[in-house]
């Protein structure tokens, strides 16, 4: 089986500013943070707000140097070989970025483009996309600036799974969205995964997300992988019946509960 993603000691280091004097420490994210991926395995990371999910998805996809260990995609070095992983990597998150002036369809198409398709390619697959995850066809004209946040979080998948990526990361893909919306997308990733053998790093704080879309799950605490493995074996593990009562014996927190010692944020080291 091939390796799609190999993590080995990462690490990553942030300076927080705090205090009166605006005094600057180090807040490490990550924490010599080591697992592997197997292509066509999603494998979803569970952990608090501030817990370093955010940090290792904009690593893996060149967003961010780290500041020791190394991370592969199918081969090549993150660090190294940025655009060959860029090529095979497609980013969801909450923080995803748009023309506010575009209109989601707008922006779809300038996507197409930078990934090399040509608007023959993209006329129907575009309108196709935005059905699927749900977005309104009365509202697809309209700027990206009068959506709701959960609106252009549709968007921000439908964009990713444009291009058919190899590797789909998903730093909270279903956060802002109504029930319905979310059980859409959850099922087109599944078809994703299923349809074009894309591999998928998903990092949530939905349980219920993890354990129906997820292989093998991990908990992610404070920068520090505590545990990957199958739903059943971190159940078996802690003892426990529920994925709940697995990460809080793990962690002795809940995992609704922000961490607020963790920035991930803050300036670069």
């Amino acid at each position: 089986m091939t390796t799609a993603v190999e993590v080995l000691d990462l690490r990553k280091e942030f300076l927080r500013r705090e205090g009166r004097a605006l005094r600057r420490r180090r807040v490490a994210a990550l924490k010599d943070v080591s697992f592997t991926v197997e292509r066509g395995e999603c494998v979803a990371v569970l952990g608090q707000n501030g817990s370093g999910k955010s940090t290792l998805i904009r690593l893996l996809s060149t967003l961010l140097l780290a500041d020791g260990g190394s991370a592969r995609v199918f081969g090549h070095d993150v660090a190294v070989d940025g655009r060959a992983v860029r090529r095979l990597v497609n980013r969801v998150s909450v923080e995803a970025s748009f023309f506010k002036k575009m209109s989601s369809a707008e922006n779809l198409a300038y996507a197409a483009r930078f990934y090399g398709m040509t608007p023959r390619d993209t006329g129907d697959r575009i309108p196709e996309i935005l059905e699927r995850v749900g977005f309104p066809v009365d509202r697809r004209r309209e700027s990206m600036e009068n959506l709701s946040r959960g609106m252009q979080q549709k968007v921000a998948l439908a964009r990713a799974l444009l291009t058919a990526p190899v590797l789909l990361l998903l730093d909270e893909p279903t956060t802002g969205l109504d029930p319905r919306s979310k059980l859409e997308v959850q099922e087109f990733i599944r078809e994703v995964r299923r349809v074009h053998d894309a591999t998928i790093l998903l990092c949530t704080h939905d349980l219920d997300e993890a354990e129906l879309l997820a292989d093998r799950v991990g908990i992610l605490d404070r920068g520090e992988l505590l545990y990957l493995g199958t739903p059943e074996e971190l159940r078996r593990r802690y003892g426990v019946t529920t994925l709940e009562e697995a990460f809080f014996a793990a962690t002795g927190r809940s995992l609704e509960d922000d961490d607020e010692d963790e920035d991930e944020g803050g300036d670069e080291s």
